[in-house]
């Protein structure tokens, strides 16, 4: 008489296990781009409306970018400030030559809080001629826009 055997064995735990574990190294790092990307999207959607709010203040402030002593623009990337701050956001103006009671150009910076959001393209930058930035390096770096 043959006695049914119940469960698994240790040599079918061991095979799940070295499946599990090779599925997992496969897709973890894959994982981990996915949400540096998603973030550097979210860093770059946030650089894009500071640049249109700039372009904005300057139709109505005479041709003039200001100081930036009345920003309104949002500090951190998540902009609405829930969740966990991934981005830094900040900008510069420069004084205008021709007329030093003006701010004709400017930077916008977004700068990673932590190395594991920082990615290959680390701090990302948008000036106000269009220009795109990664590491501080112009233009684009390996496709961070």
């Amino acid at each position: 008489m043959t006695k049914k055997q119940n469960g698994f064995t240790l040599v079918e735990l061991m095979i799940a296990m070295a499946i599990a574990g090779i599925l997992t190294s496969v897709a973890y790092p894959s994982y981990v781009t996915y949400v540096q990307k998603a973030k550097r999207s979210e860093a770059q959607a946030a650089l894009v409306s500071m640049a249109t709010a700039m372009e904005q203040w300057r139709v109505e402030n005479n041709n003039n970018y200001g100081d930036g002593t009345d920003s309104i623009f949002a500090t951190q990337v998540p902009t609405d400030g829930a969740g966990t701050k991934t981005y830094s956001l900040t900008f510069t103006t420069t004084v205008s030559a021709s007329d030093p009671t003006k701010y004709d150009k400017y930077t916008l910076t977004a700068t990673p809080v932590t190395p594991q959001d920082a990615d290959i393209c680390g701090v990302l930058t948008l000036k106000s001629t269009g220009e795109k930035g990664a590491n501080n390096v112009s233009p684009d770096t390996a496709g961070c826009w």
